[in-house]
Parts: C-alpha cells; structure tokens; sequence
C-alpha cells in the first residue's frame, strides 16, 4: 500500500489539538458570566477517546484514576485544540513525527476489501465473534480503554504544599526564624516557638490536601461508575448489549444516529445519509459522510473508517472492530501529549477576589507599620519595636488577615456536595456545573422522555384511525379479524395495511435476550416513538413476519427539520402484497418495484397525500372535505396531549430512479419521491403521559423563582396539553397569548400582562403570564419581540428545530438570563452545549452526554435536589468566610495596631494570633460545609453571577463591623479590665511604648501581661462559638434550623468542633511547659464564662437581625443582610 504521507504541519496540528483536558477548563472568550464560551471549550472539538458513550466512557477506570483530579469531577477527555499556535508543542510533535508517520502507514484496514478485513479478522458479519475467539482476543489486545495520563507526582506533591496559603505560612516561618537567630539579640525561645508550629502547620496543609485529595479520586471513581458503557454489537449469531471496554477486533458493531464509536471500525455496511462528525480530526464542523469503499489512501482520511470517538450524527450502519485501546489512531496520538491541564472554576475565581481584597488590605496594615516604624518608632521609640519584633508584627498582620481554613473548607465542601450528588444519582462533570445550578433562572425542557414517561414503556399507541373510523387497538384488532372472515375479502384489510407500515417504516428492533418476554416486558433498541408503533405492530401481528416478506431497501432516518421517516423495500414474498396494499396496488405492482413506506408529522406529509385508505381497504381520493375530517381528528387528539403520527406510503416504479443507493444523489430523489402521491393509510395516536412527580417539581422550581419552559417538535396543541398537564402552563386557554401579543415594538404589546394596571400588576404577576408558539413563528420574530417573549413565566415552544431550540437559548442569554436545557437526543446536543448548563437524561444518547454538564440519573425530579446543592455550596462557603473574618481577621489585627501605633502592650501574642487561625477556627469553619439547607433556600431567587459575588460588602459588614467589632471591644475590655484589677490601669499602658510602671516589678508586670493575652485569646474562642451557631443560618432563626433534634437541619458535627476548640485553648494555656516558653498562662475560671455572656448577645443580636429581615424584607437591614 503506498504510505501516508504525513507532512510537518499536520503532524503539529494533531499534536496541539490533542491533550488530555480537564472540564473546568475556562473558555477563552468569556462574554458575560455564564455564556455559552464559559462552558470550558464544551463544543464538537471536546471529545473521548474511548466509548460509544462518552461520560460513561470512565466507568470502567477506577483503578486509574488520577488523585490529582480534583473534585467536583473532572472527567478526563481527549480534547482537540483548534488553535494551532501553542508553540510549546511545536518540539514534541516534531520528535514524534517520523514514530506516528511509522505507525499509521503499516495500517492498511481501509485499502483492503471488507471480505478481506473479515477474514483477516476470523468474523463474520452476520455472526460476529464466538465465545472463544472473544476470550482469546481478549487476551491477545487486552480492554478497550486507554493508558491512564501521566500523573506529575513532583507537581502533585509540590501543589500539596503550596497550595491554598501555604507559600505564605513557609515565608512567614522562614522570617519568623531568622527574627529569632540572628537577628535575635538574645534569642527569643517565643519566637522560635512561633516559627515551628508555622512550620508545623505547613506541613499538616499539606497532609490535609493530600488526604482530600485521595479521598476525593474515591468519590470520582463511585460517581464515574454509576454509568456503565454499553454498545449494540452482535456475537454468537444475535444482537447484545456490551460493555465497550470489552470490544475486541473483529466484534461486529451496529451503529446509529446518536452513537459514538468506541474503536475504530471498518464500515462493512453503511445508509447513504450516514455521517459523521470527525472535527475532533480535521476541525471541521460540518460532518462527513461514511462509505463502504475507500475514497483516500490517507488513513486519516478515508470516509470508510468510523474513528474512534467521533459521532455518527445521521444514518445508520454496520462495521468491524479493527483496532481497540491504545492502538487506535485516538489512542497512539494521544500517547504523544496526554498531558493533565487544570483550569479555574467560577467559584475558585470568586474565591480569588475575595483572597486579593484581604491580601490588598493586609499589605496596606504592613505597609502602614512599616513606614511608622521607620518615620517614628525607630528613631523617638529605638528600644521599642527592633527589627525582630517588626518582622514578628508584619508576619502577625499576614497570618491575623489570611484565612487559613478557607482552602480546607473549599476542599471539604466539593467533597461533601459531590457525596450529596452521587446518593442522589445526579452526576456532574465539574465543579462549575454545581455554582451554575445555583444561578439558573431558566430551564428550558424537552419532553419526550424527561418531562414524560416514553423511556419507561409507558408511552403506547392507544388509538388508531383509518379513514374517518377512529378505533383502540382491542377495537381494531376485532375489525382485522372480523374483514379477514369475509367470504369476498381478497385483499388485506385497512388494519393490516396500517400495521405493515408501522412495522416496515421502523428502526426499532426488539432486542433477542426478551424475543419471548410478553410484549409490554420486551426490549426495544430504538427511540421512544419507533418503541410505541412497534409495538402497535406486534399486537396486530408478528412484525417478523412482515420484514421476512418484504427486504429493507434504503432508509432515511427521522430528521427534526423533515420531521419524517423513510424506509423503501423491495418484495421477497408475494404474500407481501396481500398483507401491505390494497386490491388496486396489487394489480398495478410490477416485479422490481419498491414499497416507500413514510411516518411522521401530520401537517407535513397530509400535504404529500392524494389518496387515502377508506375502511374497506380500498384507495380513494384524498380531497378538501377528507383533509379536514383528518385534521379535526388530529386536532382533538393532540388537544388531549397525544402525539399523532401519520403514516403513508406509495409505490416506486423502477423507471422513476436514476441512481444506486450507493450514489450520494439517491437520498435527494427518494426524498422528492416521498413528496407527491402518497397514500395516506391511517393515523396513530400515542400517549406519553406525564412523570408523576413534575407538576410537584415545576411548583417548587417556580418557588424558587425559576421558570420552566417547554420546547419540543410536538404540534402545538399536543405541547400545551402536556404543559398544562405537567403545571408549565398554569393559565387556562383563554389566557394563554399566541404570536399575535407580540408587537412589532415593545411599546405596543399586547398581552394581558402589559395591559395590566399597576393595581392589576400583582394578581396578574400571581397567576404569571403564558404563551405558546411554534417554531416557524419564531423565525418571523424581531428583536424586540423576542425580548417581550423572553419576559413571559410561561412558555411553550412547539414544532422546534435544533436552529430553533439553539436560538431560543441565545435569545434568552441576551436577556441576560442563565439557562439549563435539558435533552436526550442526537438534535439537542447543540443546544446542550450553548446552554450554561446542559442536563441531559442519562438513557440519552451519546451526543447529548457528551454536550451535558450534567447527567440526570433517574428522572427529572432530580433537578430539585440539585439546584438545592447548587446554591448551599455557595450559601455555605459565605458562611464560612462569615465565621472567619471576625476573630481570625478583625480581632487579631487591632492588638498589633495599637501596639504600633498608641504604645500600648500587644494585648494578644502572635503565637496565640496562628492558634485561632490555624487551629481553633479551622475545625469550626470545615464543620460549616455540613450545614444542611435553610429551609427558604428554594424560596429565593436565584442568584445573580454579575452581582452577587462570593463576598460582597453586606458580608463585610456582618464580619467587621457587626461581630468583628463586638469581638474585639470585649475582647479588649476583658483583658485591660483585668490588668486593672492587677493594678496595671490603662493610664499606665497608653502611650508607654513598653515602659514598666515603676511601682511594678518587671517579672509580675510581664506576667499580667501574659495572662491578659490569654483572656483576650480564650475571649474570642469561646464568643466565636456563638457567632458560629449564628452564622450557620442567613435569615432564619435557630429555633426553625437548629444545630440538634431535627433530622432535617441537625449538623452534629458543631460540637466536636466547639470541644476542639476548648481542647486547643487548654493545651496551649494549661501546661506549664508550654507557659514559659509561649508567654501564655493559666485564665481565672470568670473569663470562661463572661465571653459566653458576649457570645450570648451576639446570638441575640443576629437573632434580631434576622426577625427584622424576615418580617420586613425591603428595610434597611434586609438591604444590609448578608
């Protein structure tokens, strides 16, 4: 075979489109927050290497999971970066060049002839693989799954470390150090106390991350294994059901629209619409058709190849295992640069701000003691403050400003929401998925299959028309029957007719394991719809029947734009005709004929139609009068929330086809063929009602002040029956606008909600305003009316496309509104992937897991408990920072400050300054992660992302100027009114700059001194305990959320974090080691229990707060209410 030729531009384009990714990645042209470019480069270009499903594509990698992935999950894919200028990939691809050149030309599956490639292979592709050859092959190749990435294990542990605030605790150990040798003059044994338990709680950081980080590669690896891969193959002479990863070449692989290839397959069999989409290959998004033949001698890129991890986005076919795991083209390349790449999440960005506001205050405090220091202590005060103490009272501002908890109380809550997610089978990609749901305030819905029952063989056929007679499907087949014993019946009866249409005109296949399950308890592969008529089919009779009679031919699957389904077949039997046509057919059939068989949407093809089968069986004229009788018909069943299909078919004389199905042209012929002279041959009503739990779920969505909307490519009158049904449309129907309410200019709408008086506003706000629209309405809309649709609370969209389902989303987006979308089809996936969060159903198909964010495991309920979640990490995360600020910020800042700038003692030691931070808070503020939600959390309006920021100035307030000064004022109070009952006034201490009192000896003024800091330290320990029981709720009281007794909103972790605390401020203060060397001593038993009173009112006055905010929420406060 000649070899590929692999020239140095493309080998650098594979090599720096390919890399291991992380789905945190951020975009690169981020609009405003939560646009479609936010969504970590989720386009076509993001794809697995592995399966036919992608997110389940990890399922089977537990023991390869990487602990440096963090949580919330990031699963890793090979992604292709369309950018080709990433220079630092420019040397590897040049080394790799000759090695990946060498490799792709020995590989000749696409030259070789399809009964060569099964040969070689010892398959056969109608029998596929034995039992034994599929043991020993697996031997031979091993599992299809790739090599784990590089894990960086000097990186990993180096981020261990340095993560979070460890570089500052190090810098500040080091200095701490060297203030004690040899700056020292003497050596202060505080100080190097001081410097060892910095360095201490350096390296406990650094234990903690690793151990998260382990314990969050576990959660990972259980969330990845709740959704097994499977592919359609056939082994042993049957269809089954497998897991991808035990592919082995030469296993047989049926394909379809919505799959994703899980190796790479020569295509032995392919339908002339089949495509695929390979831009993870070229980067080119429009998809490729598949071929039998080769079209290239490039491997790369000869059509006959199905790559593995790309989609097939249309069509059908069959094709051959060839190469599986690392030996796929994907799984060589790949090799070259999978290397591991982190991005920052939203809410790390978030996190981020909030870190550079303190940093920029605490180098303003340095700064500030820095240049007093030097413009007048150091020169009026030389004894007062030397160099060893200024840099022990610069590392005291630093460590009193930085909240060390913070990074373990992040890490701890990803850990506990990604708990939360799995127990309820709710899986998300990464982190920002879970801040995102916290901010949608749209959800626009499909609902086949996620607002109803269709994948849980609920959805049936339950009526049937023929003609203008209307019959159930117990009715029609007593009138089959009945027609059939007729003496002068010498053709097949209407239901016969109907039955071989809806079973010939079908990609539904019944799966071979349950053949001899009764029909209900069968399995079908195929979408909902084909599901349901092919079981209307089987009920009137066997549908092996019909397809042993008649050859499948061609077909042109369901296309959301056509709306319509074509099969042709060509005759095997002759009893074929006397089952699929009527007398007049039969006798007008010639030998090489073919049956175009055709279902779909009513409006569409009654247009296509000239004649119809009347009740006798016979063809009649298809006029004005019978088109409304069949319209009417469709109307009242679609106005009782049925989906109507309408079958059809004619004849195909051979002479009025130019082409082969080979030829690209015969899709476009069949297709104009379908368009004209049709026979209508009847009409099936489907009912697919609505999930039992979603009217519940819509009321609580929209109490939580989001809207639901609705699109789908049903009729209109089905949608809004639905709708209604499911509580999306809570207006009757005399008070549900159409296209007409919207005006040219905003000015002149008309509907009901903008002719509303001020006084009417409020009741018509109540009852919420609604429309229903189709898809082509929408394309005649303008700019203004699409913003006066995008302020309806209810919305239907019927008769969508995906370009429609796509625009709405970027409507909405433009009206600054944040939009999940949910889907499980092949035609959603672009809409998933614009959407701010895609949710898919996780029996959809490939491409919409793909595009998701965000898999919905059992049903669409689901999305309540994770919107939930979505918005406790971020309340939770504010709390914590909340509890921090106060006496781990405030109150150690002002005993440094007065001690710089008024002289006096610094009333709290620096060494006790990292306790609080670093020991006493830090259980205290991880235990707050656990916090179940506030009962009005659903209640609230979502949050604002360009707004509402993780720390905000209302949060500032409560920490520094309501808890922060209470703190510290009682904090200092205690402490100085101690020393003035020691005889140590504060008249004595004020502007002193460390003179001892001359009635005092120096040894008990220093010892007062040290037993004030003590109480000032276990005065903030023991108030920060009241402030952590306020903090745990934003405006409800802790009678309605208590910390105990209620299984709903118990947290029983706050007391061991409370003993903790207690345990830490008697060890550093009781041993008398310690005393001596720390400066600390033993407190007077009074200032355990006087903070408590403080604390006490703390808890009293945010209990107040809160009532203020509740009973008047557009007061002040609540304004003011963090």
């Amino acid at each position: 075979m000649e070899n590929i030729d692999l020239d140095d531009s493309m080998v650098k384009g594979l090599q720096s489109r390919i890399r291991w990714h992380d789905a945190d990645e951020e975009a690169k042209d981020p609009p405003s927050p939560f646009t479609p470019a936010q969504k970590g480069n989720r386009d076509l270009d993001n794809m697995s290497i592995r399966s036919i499903r992608s997110i389940r594509s990890m399922s089977r990698r537990n023991s390869n999971v990487d602990p440096a992935a963090k949580l919330p999950v990031q699963y890793r894919t090979v992604s292709f970066n369309i950018d080709e200028s990433r220079e630092k990939h420019r040397a590897e691809a040049n080394k790799a060049k000759d090695h990946t050149a060498k490799e792709l030309s020995s590989l000749d599956w696409h030259t070789i002839s399809t009964d060569e490639v099964i040969q070689r292979l010892s398959t056969s592709s109608t029998q596929g693989l034995s039992t034994e050859q599929i043991q020993r092959k697996l031997e031979q190749n091993g599992k299809n799954t790739p090599s784990p990435p590089p894990t960086h294990r000097f990186k990993q542990i180096f981020g261990y470390f340095f993560k979070g605030f460890g570089s500052i605790l190090l810098v500040g150990s080091i200095l701490v150090f060297v203030a004690w040798k040899p700056l020292g003059q003497p050596p202060a044994l505080a100080n190097l106390a001081l410097a060892i338990v910095l360095l201490a709680v350096f390296f406990i950081q650094a234990a903690f991350n690793a151990w998260q980080d382990w314990s969050s590669s576990r959660v990972m690896a259980s969330i990845t294994s709740m959704l097994p891969e499977h592919c359609l193959i056939i082994r042993n002479g049957r269809s089954e059901t497998v897991l991808a990863s035990e592919i082995v070449p030469g296993d047989i692989i049926l394909i379809k629209a919505g799959n994703k290839l899980p190796a790479d397959v020569r295509f032995v069999e392919i339908s002339s619409d089949a495509k695929f989409d390979r831009s993870i290959l070229t980067g080119e998004s429009a998809p490729l058709a598949g071929t039998v033949d080769s079209s290239d001698d490039n491997y790369l890129e000869t059509k006959c190849i199905g790559m593995q991890g790309t989609h097939c986005v249309s069509g059908s076919g069959v094709g051959v295992v060839v190469a599986t795991g690392d030996k796929t083209v994907f799984g060589r390349i790949a090799k070259l640069t999978n290397e591991p790449k982190t991005g920052m999440s939203t809410l790390e960005k978030e996190i981020l701000r909030f870190v550079i506001i303190i940093v920029s205050i605490m180098i303003s405090m340095i700064v500030v003691v820095i240049i007093v220091w030097t413009s007048w202590l150091r020169k009026d005060h030389p004894d007062w403050i030397n160099v060893p103490t200024l840099i022990i009272d610069c590392v005291s501002v630093a460590i009193a400003f930085i909240p060390e908890g913070l990074p373990i109380a992040l890490t701890a809550s990803l850990t506990i929401t990604a708990n939360l997610m799995r127990k309820n089978k709710i899986l998300c990609k990464s982190l920002k998925t879970v801040e995102t749901l916290g901010a949608v305030s749209v959800i626009c819905s499909d609902k086949t299959g996620t607002l109803t029952k269709a994948r849980t063989n609920i959805m049936a056929v339950t009526e049937c028309c023929i003609g203008t007679q209307k019959m159930n499907l117990e009715a029609a087949r007593w009138f089959m029957m009945e027609m059939r014993r007729r003496p002068d019946s010498d053709s097949s009866t209407p239901v016969d007719q109907l039955r071989a249409i809806a079973g010939l005109c079908n990609s539904g296949e019944f799966d071979a394991a349950s053949i001899d399950l009764p029909l209900l308890e069968r399995k079908i592969n195929g979408d909902a719809t084909d599901q349901a008529i092919l079981r209307f089919s089987e009920g009137l009779g066997p549908v092996s029947e019909l397809r042993s009679l008649w050859k499948k031919h061609y077909e042109i699957a369901f296309n959301s734009k056509n709306k319509f389904m074509i099969r042709t077949s060509s005759l095997v039997k002759r009893e074929g005709l006397t089952i699929a046509l009527s007398a007049r057919e039969i006798h007008d059939w010639s030998e090489n004929d073919l049956l175009l068989a055709i279902k779909g949407a009513p409006d569409i093809l009654m247009n296509y139609c000239t004649h119809y089968i009347g009740s006798d069986g016979e063809c009649f004229e298809f006029d004005g009068a019978m088109q409304t009788q069949i319209e009417d018909i469709k109307n009242q069943w679609s106005s009782q929330g049925k989906r109507v299909i309408l079958l059809a078919r004619r004849i195909v004389k051979q002479s009025e086809i130019q082409s082969t199905t080979s030829e690209s042209r015969f899709e476009g012929e069949i297709t104009k063929l379908a368009k004209k002279d049709l026979t209508l041959v009847g009409l099936v009503g489907i009912v697919d009602p609505p999930r039992n739990e979603i009217p519940e779920v819509m009321r609580t969505l929209r109490r939580a002040g989001i809207r639901i909307f609705m699109v789908t490519g049903d009729f209109a009158l089905t949608a809004h029956a639905i709708a209604a049904e499911c509580g999306i449309i809570s207006n009757t129907a005399d008070r549900v606008d159409s296209v007409d309410a919207l005006s040219l200019t905003d000015k002149h709408a008309t509907h009901f909600y903008k002719n509303a008086s001020k006084e009417e506003h409020r009741g018509l706000k109540e009852t919420h305003t609604s429309m229903v629209i189709s898809g082509p309405e929408l394309i005649t809309l303008n700019d203004s009316q699409w913003k006066q649709l995008c302020e309806y609370d209810e919305i239907v969209f019927a008769r969508t496309t995906p370009d429609q389902k796509l625009r709405i989303v970027r409507e909405l987006q433009r009206c600054h509104e944040i939009v999940g979308m949910t889907g499980d089809g092949v035609n959603d996936a672009p809409s998933l992937k614009a959407a701010d969060i895609g949710i898919a159903i996780g029996s959809g198909s490939d491409i919409a897991l793909e595009a998701s964010d965000m898999i919905l495991l059992d049903s669409f309920d689901a999305m309540v408990e994770a919107v939930q979640y979505g918005r406790v990490v971020f309340d939770n995360l504010k709390k914590t920072i909340a509890y921090l600020l106060p006496a781990g910020s405030f109150s150690e800042l002002w005993p440094v400050m007065t001690n710089v700038l008024f002289g006096l003692p610094q009333i709290l030691s620096s060494f006790l300054m990292i306790i609080i931070c670093c020991f006493t808070d830090c259980a205290a503020a991880t235990v707050l992660c656990y916090e179940a939600p506030e009962a009005d959390v659903l209640l609230r309006k979502p949050r604002n992302p360009r707004k509402d920021h993780l720390v905000d100035w209302q949060l500032m307030l409560q920490s520094y100027g309501f808890v922060g000064v209470i703190e510290t004022l009682s904090s200092f109070a205690m402490s100085y009114w101690y020393l003035q009952r020691s005889r140590i006034p504060f008249s004595d201490l004020w502007f002193q700059f460390g003179a001892v009192p001359s009635n005092l000896d120096p040894d008990y003024y220093n010892a007062r001194l040290a037993e004030a800091s003590s109480i000032y330290f276990v005065n903030l320990v023991v108030m920060q305990w009241f402030n952590l029981m306020a903090v745990r709720t934003r405006h409800l009281s802790i009678f309605q959320h208590p910390p105990c007794f209620n299984e709903r909103t118990k947290n029983l972790w706050l007391l061991p974090a409370i003993a903790f605390a207690l345990c830490m401020a008697i060890f550093w203060l009781y041993i008398p080691q310690l005393q001596s060397v720390l400066s600390t001593s033993q407190v007077p038993a009074e200032h355990f229990f006087l903070p408590a009173v403080f604390g006490l009112g703390i808890l009293l006055l945010d209990e107040g707060r809160k009532y203020c905010v509740r009973r008047w929420p557009k007061g002040v406060l609540a304004t003011c209410a963090w």
